[in-house]
């Protein structure tokens, strides 16, 4: 913690420095362990509890979502640095996916390696033959970073190191400002910040979030470009999904600031019970008009069990309904994401001179790198010794739906996670994400374009996956120093 309030830290000596030191002592910090998990429930900071055998009505338990029991550092030049940055990304791919020999020659090369991407290429393909036009694009976006502070380099800057840009159900932004507010009720109030090593947390250095609200507000935004007050938004999720809070969140923003009603939907219900009308293409579910379809599941093949999940985001696709996000944000790949200062190195690996350099280097010293599916959702990556195991196990054609990653040298620090009632005391890593609104119209002019609050997770130094969903991490906020 920096003795020195609004010095930044602009070496990794410094910012290593300035990390706070929480007490690591889960004696005297389980006293706080009641007040955290009150203050969840009374704030909606919850997700669904695994689903139970047994009557429906024992199935709707909610759970204490799993929390850092206090911010984590961000150096703060950095994250205002990528706040910035994030408009520049929502318009690079927003021209990405507008350009269509780009895609063609990118998404072809993978060939059949990745067939759950080739087949949402596909559908991109045939909705374009058909010529079915949309009213507005919507991106919801979510741009991640590791901070590079290597500890051997003190000289060096502290960098935010771009990991992913996901395009997708870009989740959390509910409970991320929630989260934030969590940590200012407990080092004000709580007496916890006495457990702090070296000074005090200033209400400054925790930055304000408008994640909570963002997003509604940017589909609010698209919805308007449709041109149907009395129409809905549906929301397309998972069946059994427990991140149900984090969405009704979004619902309730839709209502309260724009009186927009929202409908919950999986792919399959919106088969069984949509249509879409002939002359003017509009999509219908259960008598409901559809403007907007925000996309919460559809991200994983696991989302398309049969053929039944496929045909009803066909239904979507091929109608007036706008897609959130549309089918030329296909996930991926990773490619395309080259703002040069905030990126590692990325590499192919197919048969290309380049992607035979890339396949060596991973060989030889896969402890530097991490191999990346065309995927979101956490659980993907391949890491170290994993690494030539998986390569071992690939067709050259199979390679060319992965790409090789510079390893980020994340920093560390101590911090305390709270899951299912219990204290971990750790050293940790943070991932800090950026949401992104991009909102267009039908002939591409500008109506939205901004950062839109931000994300942290936290998870057990060691842990290579970083996703909340995933049971990996924890959800943190900042504390910029």
């Amino acid at each position: 913690m920096s003795k020195q309030i609004g010095r930044l830290a602009t070496t990794n000596g410094e910012f290593l420095a300035q990390r706070p030191r929480y007490s690591q002592s889960v004696r005297q910090l389980r006293g706080y362990v009641e007040t955290a998990v009150d203050w969840e429930a009374t704030h909606g900071l919850l997700l669904r509890a695994p689903r139970a055998e047994g009557p429906k009505w024992q199935q709707v338990g909610l759970v204490p979502a799993p929390v850092a029991l206090a911010p984590s550092p961000i150096p703060r030049h950095e994250f205002e640095k990528v706040v910035a940055l994030q408009p520049v990304l929502n318009a690079m791919f927003d021209r990405v996916s507008r350009d269509h020999d780009f895609l063609m020659d990118t998404l072809q090369s993978m060939g059949g390696a990745d067939e759950f991407t080739s087949r949402v290429f596909a559908m991109y393909l045939r909705q374009r033959e058909l010529g079915v036009a949309k009213p507005a694009t919507i991106g919801i976006h979510r741009s991640d970073y590791l901070i590079h502070a290597p500890e051997d380099e003190p000289g060096a800057s502290p960098r935010a190191k771009q990991v992913e840009f996901n395009t997708i159900a870009s989740s959390f932004a509910s409970l991320s400002a929630i989260v934030g507010d969590f940590h200012r009720y407990m080092l004000a109030r709580t007496g916890y910040a006495q457990l702090l090593e070296g000074g005090r947390v200033e209400a400054e250095q925790l930055p304000p979030n408008e994640s909570l609200t963002s997003i509604a507000d940017g589909i609010a935004a698209g919805f308007a470009l449709y041109g149907s007050p009395d129409a809905v938004v549906a929301m397309v999720v998972q069946p059994g999904e427990r991140n149900v809070l984090d969405q009704r969140w979004v619902e309730r923003g839709l209502w309260e600031r724009h009186r927009i009603r929202v409908v919950r939907l999986t792919f399959a219900e919106i088969l069984d019970r949509g249509s879409v009308r002939d002359g003017d293409n509009r999509l219908f579910v259960d008598g409901a008009e559809i403007a907007v379809a925000y996309y919460r599941s559809g991200y994983a093949p696991t989302d398309f069990p049969t053929e039944r999940e496929w045909e009803g985001r066909w239904l979507v696709e091929r109608s007036r309904a706008v897609p959130v996000p549309s089918l030329a944000f296909v996930d991926g790949p990773e490619t395309a994401q080259r703002v040069r200062e905030c990126f590692v190195g990325l590499y192919p690996l197919d048969e290309s001179e380049e992607g035979q350099r890339a396949y060596k280097m991973a060989l030889e010293t896969p402890e530097n790198f991490v191999v990346k599916p065309q995927r979101e959702g956490g659980g993907y990556n391949s890491y170290g010794s994993d690494i030539p195991a998986l390569l071992g196990r690939l067709t050259p054609e199979e390679r060319r739906g992965f790409i090789l990653m510079d390893l980020i040298r994340a920093s560390r620090f101590s911090n305390v996670l709270l899951r299912d009632g219990e204290l971990v005391a750790s050293e940790v890593v943070s991932e800090l994400g950026i949401y992104g609104i991009w909102v267009s119209d039908e002939r591409g002019a500008v109506a939205a374009n901004r950062a839109g609050g931000h994300l942290l997770r936290t998870k057990v130094a060691g842990v290579m996956e970083g996703g909340v969903a995933a049971g990996f991490a924890v959800i943190d906020s900042p504390l910029l120093v």
